[in-house]
């Protein structure tokens, strides 16, 4: 531990309560949760005042020298090995030393140092350690169990919240996503929907990932040098109805209890660690072919959005309509959605079906919108940007560093090796559907070597 963490206090309002309470009117949440006080809204009666403008704009980002270092030993890698990336933070060893699990060797002590160093404006961290992380996920690899939010408090996110507030990266700020995938967890993996699991409906039960994300932000809040991001998934998980709008209802919650207002939240991540397109150049979602639309194509099923922009924008603009600020900040992540390489569409195919119309269209090859482990045909996308153009849009960023892996498909490890590997990182799923998933990879995190050759290879706009 650093001699500064050693010099830190906890920093807590003086008289601060924590409360508790929702909106009767989401169901989703666990009756736990419907005691108490109910929302607050508005800015904090302490702390610092709202957060404004653009933190990307005109900000030099910092960038990780160790996954630098690993990009640049594959070939072709250097040219975007000086690119930043986000740091993630997945448990409370991580905060002071090297992620033993993912093969990390910096701490985020170290990055936060490193950030000082390079004389950046702006760095990128995800937090990422909730009681029941991933509940949908085999492979979770979380430190806390279920119930655990006190730990997840006292030993995750409060040392955090010491370290950010160190006066010697007081020239920093801190784009902190909050929590990657949780939330939307919450809506398609509990109650009697087809996808549900038993740690799902354990983490909306105990709310576990409500109180954790809205303590995170509460916390967060009370640095002035910190833009607090909400994930706000993708439009292939949550871009039905009846997805979109439990979950933005969701989100509002999250931000609205336990002392959280608005206010605490900058903005939304679309995409992290996803391979949605950015943009789809050759269909739109109020197409029709022969009079059919493109709704009920076999791709889109009746989703709403054909990607991650429209997805973002419309979340966005629906999350305003329920109180967040008119300057809600939206970024995508554009680490492995570029597709290009040559099975890269160049138009549409003017005979054909629906189906014959959409699949020449689209750029996005996977075979469908809910494969997410280490995509073969992928490639980098977007070069990280601020304001890049898009309304609403502050940046495209890298969220999920390109190369690490999604997960393992277990190979070479025996039966008792103790990590669970999901199938959607296998060849094939338990139905015996092709992932898409290259083989041979290692557990989430971890370099995967052959996965960034393939990102190099197909990515759009091409490297130099």
């Amino acid at each position: 531990m650093s001699l500064r963490l050693l010099r830190l206090r906890r920093l807590r309002r003086p008289g601060h309560r924590r409360r508790t309470g929702v909106a009767a009117a989401l169901l989703l949440v666990p009756a736990l949760l419907l005691t108490g006080a109910g929302p607050v809204a508005g800015a904090h009666a302490s702390g610092p005042p709202p957060r404004a403008g653009n933190p990307y704009q005109d900000a030099r980002l910092y960038v990780n020298p160790e996954w630098s270092a690993r990009a640049a030993s594959v070939p072709g890698g250097e040219a975007v090995a000086g690119e930043p990336t986000a740091v993630w933070v997945e448990r409370s060893s991580a905060i002071t030393g090297p992620d033993g699990p993912a093969g990390r060797t910096l701490g985020l002590v170290d990055h936060l140092d490193e950030a000082v160093a390079q004389d950046a404006d702006l760095i990128q961290i995800v937090l990422h350690g909730l009681p029941n992380r991933s509940c949908h996920r085999l492979d979770a690899d979380g430190e806390l169990g279920p119930g655990e939010v006190d730990r997840y408090r006292t030993e995750f996110i409060d040392p955090v919240i010491e370290l950010l507030a160190d006066p010697a990266y007081a020239s920093l700020e801190v784009m902190a996503l909050v929590e990657p995938e949780a939330l939307a967890n919450l809506v398609v993996h509990t109650g009697s929907r087809p996808w549900t699991t038993y740690p799902c409906d354990q983490a909306l039960a105990t709310g576990d990932y409500l109180l954790g994300i809205s303590y995170a932000l509460d916390r967060l809040g009370e640095l002035p040098n910190v833009y607090s991001y909400l994930d706000a998934s993708h439009h292939g998980l949550m871009g039905w109805d009846d997805n979109f709008h439990p979950f933005a209802d969701l989100l509002h919650t999250a931000a609205t209890i336990d002392g959280t207002t608005v206010d605490d939240v900058h903005g939304i991540v679309v995409n992290a660690a996803g391979y949605g397109a950015t943009h789809e150049p050759y269909f739109g979602i109020g197409d029709f072919v022969h009079g059919v639309s493109v709704r009920q194509s076999r791709w889109v099923d009746w989703n709403s959005y054909a990607d991650e922009l429209s997805y973002g924008q419309a979340l966005r603009q629906e999350l305003i309509g329920k109180g967040f600020g008119p300057d809600l900040g939206l970024v995508i992540d554009t680490s492995r959605n570029g597709w290009g390489g040559p099975g890269r569409p160049a138009g549409s195919p003017v005979t054909g079906d629906v189906n014959t119309y959409v699949d020449g269209s689209r750029i996005d090859r996977r075979t469908h919108t809910l494969q997410w482990c280490n995509q073969a045909g992928a490639g980098l996308g977007e070069r990280p940007a601020a304001s890049p153009g898009p309304a609403g849009v502050d940046a495209y960023a890298w969220i999920k560093p390109p190369g690490e892996s999604d997960g393992s498909d277990g190979t070479g490890l025996p039966r008792d090796h103790g990590v669970l590997q999901d199938r959607q990182c296998e060849v094939t799923d338990r139905w015996g559907h092709p992932t898409q998933a290259l083989p041979g990879s290692p557990h989430r995190g971890r370099w995967f070597p052959e996965h960034f050759a393939g990102l190099l290879a197909n990515a759009h706009p091409p490297l130099d």
